[in-house]
């Protein structure tokens, strides 16, 4: 690491502590040339992969504004956007992996934007997963329906009640 007051081309580290909820590291540094401290950030890149074969740096921006139109007119609000995009870049670095495929990050979207909101999760998947007909919405949304009878009988299996999530069943 170059210093920037001197240029000097090595430096010391003196300490090193995580940064935003352990995705990044903060170190503190010392040049031995000129004796100035300074600090980096270090993150892992993760890199996306474009259909035409473009890489580019992840961004989250980029999730937010792409499910910021799937959600408009609903109920969801920036702080949710950001949360679902922190989700999705959590499930993507548990892969493992330094490049993703931008399919890839579509498909890690779904899941907890179907959780956030369904019908932005209808808009957002007959988009991405290029619905051309009727019937793809229909199995999409029987599969909503199914979802929801399920949690519904979890629900009255533990003795409370399916309408709502306050507890047993008077």
């Amino acid at each position: 690491m170059h210093c920037p007051f001197c240029r000097h081309p090595d430096s010391r580290v003196v300490d090193s502590r995580t940064a935003d909820d352990g995705s990044s590291i903060r170190r503190r540094r010392q040049c031995p040339s000129c004796g100035r401290r300074f600090t980096t950030l270090e993150t892992a890149s993760l890199s996306v992969v474009k259909r035409s074969g473009v890489t580019e740096p992840f961004s989250r921006d980029k999730i937010v504004s792409g499910v910021r139109k799937a959600c408009q007119g609903r109920p969801v609000s920036e702080d949710d956007l950001a949360l679902l995009a922190q989700k999705v870049e959590e499930t993507l670095r548990q892969q493992g992996s330094a490049e993703i495929d931008a399919y890839e990050i579509g498909l890690a979207i779904l899941g907890p934007l179907r959780e956030l909101d369904e019908v932005a999760y209808l808009r957002f998947a007959s988009v991405y997963q290029a619905f051309d007909s009727l019937e793809d919405f229909e199995s999409a949304i029987t599969s909503l329906r199914a979802e929801h009878a399920e949690r519904a009988q979890a629900k009255q299996d533990r003795g409370q009640d399916p309408t709502d999530g306050s507890g047993p069943a008077e």
